[in-house]
C-alpha cells in the first residue's frame, strides 16, 4: 500500500474541520453531532475518527488554528519599534481577517466555544491558551509605563483586558449583527491606543474613580 502524504493527511484533516465548522455554525455545539460532521465532510466514519476521537478534539484542533494566527499577529506588532503603531497595524489586520466569510463562520463557533467554556473544563483550557496571549501585551504595556507611554495611574494588566475586551466584544456583536461597520470601531481603537500611548500621557490624561477625562 503505498503511504499516505503529510499533505495529503493535512488536506484531509482540513477537510474535517471546515465541515465541523460549518455544521457547529449551522446546528450549533450541541445539535451537531459526529453523524453530521461525517455526512458533510463525505467521507468515512473511519476516516474522522482516525484523526478526531470527538467533537471537543475538532473544537481543539479549531481553536490551535486560531490562536497560532493570533500569535503570528501579535508578535508582529509587538515587534514593532513604536508599540502604538504596532497596536493599531494588529487591529487593522485583525478585523480584515474578521472580513474573510469563512473566518466570520469560524467565529460564529467562537462564540458558542465561549459558553462551552464555562460547564467544560477541557473547552476552559482550549480558551485559556488563547488568552494567555494577553501575557505578552501586558509586558508590552509595562515597558510603555516604563518609559512614560502609559499614565502611571493605570495597569498595564487592567489596559491589556480592557483591550482583549474590546476585540472579543466586536466578535461577539459581529455575530449578532453581520453588518456591523468595522471600520468605525477601527476608528475608535485607533483614539483609545493614541490616548493611552501619548507621550505626555501623564499630564494631559487623568484617571478617577468614577470617570476619565482629558485635561
Amino acid at each position: 500500500m503505498p503511504k499516505v502524504s503529510d499533505a495529503h493527511r493535512d488536506a484531509r484533516r482540513q477537510q474535517i474541520i471546515d465541515a465541523a465548522v460549518e455544521c457547529f455554525a449551522r446546528e450549533g455545539f450541541h445539535r451537531a453531532s459526529m453523524h453530521d460532521i461525517i455526512k458533510q465532510s463525505r467521507l468515512s466514519a473511519g476516516a474522522i475518527y482516525g484523526y478526531f476521537a470527538g467533537k471537543d478534539a475538532i473544537v481543539e484542533a479549531i481553536a490551535e488554528e486560531r490562536h497560532a494566527h493570533e500569535a503570528a499577529l501579535l508578535a508582529k506588532a509587538l515587534a514593532h519599534e513604536d508599540l502604538a503603531e504596532g497596536l493599531r497595524a494588529f487591529a487593522r489586520a485583525y478585523v480584515e481577517w474578521l472580513r474573510d466569510p469563512r473566518e466570520r463562520c469560524r467565529r460564529r463557533v467562537t462564540v458558542q466555544v465561549w459558553a462551552e467554556a464555562l460547564r467544560s473544563r477541557r473547552i476552559a483550557g482550549i480558551v485559556q491558551r488563547g488568552l494567555a496571549q494577553r501575557a505578552a501585551v501586558t509586558k508590552a504595556f509595562a515597558r510603555a509605563r516604563r518609559r512614560g507611554r502609559l499614565p502611571q495611574s493605570l495597569t498595564p494588566d487592567a489596559v491589556s483586558r480592557f483591550l482583549l475586551a474590546a476585540l472579543q466584544g466586536f466578535i461577539l456583536q459581529q455575530a449578532w449583527e453581520p453588518a456591523v461597520n468595522a471600520d468605525d470601531f477601527l476608528a475608535v481603537v485607533d483614539r483609545v491606543i493614541e490616548a493611552l500611548t501619548a507621550k505626555d500621557s501623564p499630564s494631559t490624561f487623568c484617571v478617577h474613580p468614577v470617570k476619565t477625562c482629558e485635561r
